[in-house]
């Protein structure tokens, strides 16, 4: 029987691509160490666990949620975006719970692109902005981020006719997979743009409080005429080592979040209640947590950059998220480095074209993992490689 033409579409993902490789060579016999996905290896705070847990006593909790999420839960997260980033939410109309934010971010082209439409999404960038796209029978338009810019979209490079036609941006500061940062002045131009063009910007903010050296993402709804033209998507996940329990939200324009809502009561039936309880804890309980978990990436940041630039390279510092993104060595291709490491080393990482074509020339390095096994897995590296030239 024939897949519809959107899921023959749709590239192999990422991901699925590296949890199959790794299960290959643990079937061999290999001890692999990984270095490639994004999870946390750190427990969820134990308090969160504790709400949980209580909130599943409730019998009234095992019922069917709302598909947009508890009042009390997008209450918690209105009051925490106003201490935050003292930007005030109406938790009834600007905010809607998420399974996890991945599933918003796949959803949101649902409600605004039709087959031949066009999204404006950065490239490399999360696979999931175009995955969503292409199921709603979008088209991309893939915007470069190159180091010369910071990793920051260039707007004006956007040819006139493809920002016409043009019905969402995604964006994503701190950006997965290099690790950029973007001021304030930076959304203000997105805002601009988006005015001008008439364009919902969809803003990934998943790793806003996954930053190092005092520095403070800002959000982009921090920025004036912001809820006029866009979303900000947001997610539990990295913030509180909470990946495998599907919780985020999506907050802004009024407009598109009643769109998100109609759609997913059509599709799911919401988040387990007991987890939102257990994420209202988490937004309101002690932050010090937060503080200690990016001081233990921060310091695992700091031995690979150490270690890399030992070798040959030169890193700088990436101010947020848990990865590392870097140029390969002379005479590889991101596909061919991470063979070579996976084949000799046993290390696995992320090659950067499956983050799209500008990803080409790098990898990812992810810093979720034990600190041991990450100096075991940088041990190896250098032993196969010993200095490199570029």
């Amino acid at each position: 029987m024939l897949e519809a033409t959107r899921v023959r579409n749709l590239p192999p993902y990422l991901f699925a691509r590296i949890e199959r490789l790794i299960a290959e060579k643990k079937e061999a016999g290999v001890d692999v160490i990984s270095l490639g996905i994004g999870d946390p290896d750190t427990p969820t705070p134990k308090h969160i666990i504790e709400e949980l847990y209580l909130a599943a006593q409730n019998p009234e909790n095992h019922q069917y949620p709302s598909s947009v999420g508890m009042l009390s839960y997008r209450q918690a997260v209105a009051a925490w975006y106003a201490r935050r980033f003292g930007v005030e939410l109406d938790p009834k109309t600007e905010v809607v719970s998420l399974l996890g934010s991945k599933e918003g971010i796949a959803h949101i082209s649902w409600c605004y692109v039709d087959p031949g439409d066009l999204v404006l999404v950065p490239d490399p960038g999360y696979p999931v902005y175009e995955g969503g796209t292409i199921l709603a029978g979008g088209t991309t338009y893939k915007m470069p981020l190159k180091p010369e810019n910071g990793f920051l979209p260039d707007l004006d490079s956007i040819p006139e006719e493809v920002a016409r036609k043009a019905k969402l941006m995604f964006i994503n500061y701190p950006n997965n997979p290099t690790g950029a940062v973007a001021d304030l002045g930076f959304f203000e131009k997105v805002v601009h743009f988006a005015k001008k063009y008439e364009i919902l910007v969809c803003h990934d903010a998943a790793y806003s409080e996954i930053t190092f050296d005092g520095y403070r993402a800002p959000s982009f709804l921090e920025v004036k005429g912001a809820k006029d033209v866009g979303i900000e998507f947001h997610s539990l996940s990295k913030t509180y080592n909470m990946t495998g329990w599907r919780i985020g939200w999506a907050v802004g324009n009024a407009k598109a979040i009643d769109a998100l809502g109609r759609l997913k009561s059509n599709i799911d039936s919401g988040v387990f209640q007991a987890i939102q309880y257990a994420g209202i804890k988490a937004l309101e309980g002690p932050q010090d947590v937060v503080k200690e978990l990016c001081d233990l990436y921060a310091q695992r940041r700091d031995l690979v950059i150490e270690t890399l630039n030992k070798l040959g390279w030169n890193l700088s510092k990436p101010k947020g998220t848990f990865y590392i993104w870097a140029p390969v060595p002379k005479g590889f291709t991101s596909a061919s480095f991470a063979e070579y490491l996976i084949e000799k080393a046993g290390v696995v990482i992320t090659p950067g074209n499956g983050y799209g074509t500008n990803g080409e020339g790098y990898f990812r390095i992810s810093l979720t993992i034990p600190t041991s096994r990450l100096k075991e897995a940088l041990q190896r590296i250098e032993q196969h490689l010993g200095k490199v030239e570029f």
